[in-house]
Order: C-alpha cells, then sequence, then structure tokens
C-alpha cells in the first residue's frame, strides 16, 4: 500500500518567551496557526523544517518540528489533540489563553 501524504506544518517555541509559534508563508513566526506554511509533499516538508532549523541557529525558535494538519475550506486545523490544544491556548485560565479565546470568554 503506497503511503498516502498527509499536509503538515512546523510548529516551536519562540525562545525569547516560550510562546508557541508557526513558520508563516512569508518566512516569520507567527502565532496564528491559520498563516502557517502547509507543506505539501515530503519534500516541501524537509524545506521547511530546514528552515526552522536554520532559525534555531539563529537563536529564534527552540525544538521546531512537524505536525499534521487538515484543511478544512482552506483553514488550518491540527489533526492530533495535543498540536489542537497548543494552537487554542491553554486549558487552565483564560488570563493564559490567546487573543482568541480572550475574545470568546
Amino acid at each position: 500500500m503506497k503511503n498516502v501524504w498527509k499536509p503538515q506544518i512546523v510548529t516551536a517555541n519562540r525562545l525569547t518567551d516560550g510562546a508557541i509559534v508557526y513558520l508563516a508563508g512569508d518566512g516569520n513566526w507567527t502565532r496564528s496557526i491559520g498563516r502557517s506554511l502547509v507543506a505539501n509533499s515530503e519534500r516541501e516538508a524537509e524545506e521547511i523544517l530546514a528552515t526552522a532549523n536554520a532559525a534555531v541557529t539563529a537563536c529564534q525558535i527552540v525544538g521546531p518540528y512537524l505536525i499534521e494538519v487538515s484543511l478544512e475550506g482552506g483553514v488550518v486545523r491540527p489533526v492530533g489533540t495535543r498540536e489542537w490544544i497548543r494552537a487554542q491556548g491553554p486549558t487552565v485560565h483564560p488570563e493564559f489563553a490567546t487573543e482568541p479565546e480572550r475574545a470568546a470568554a
């Protein structure tokens, strides 16, 4: 059976404050998963991970890795529960949530 590629993005933590970030299409790091650069092939995944590793060397981020995502109506959504929680913000107190969660609280 042939492996079917599933879209992936790179996530990491920003070195200055530990915030969860995603590699965006413009090469910068964003806290918005919706702005993340999606790899649609293994080659693209290797390229964006190499970009992330260069950001480690430049002391911008730590711990980059690829995560599987789905594209629902053009919206990037993490597949795994852990990554969904990371994208939404902490589950312990609204004070620590990302901006969209603060607005909803």
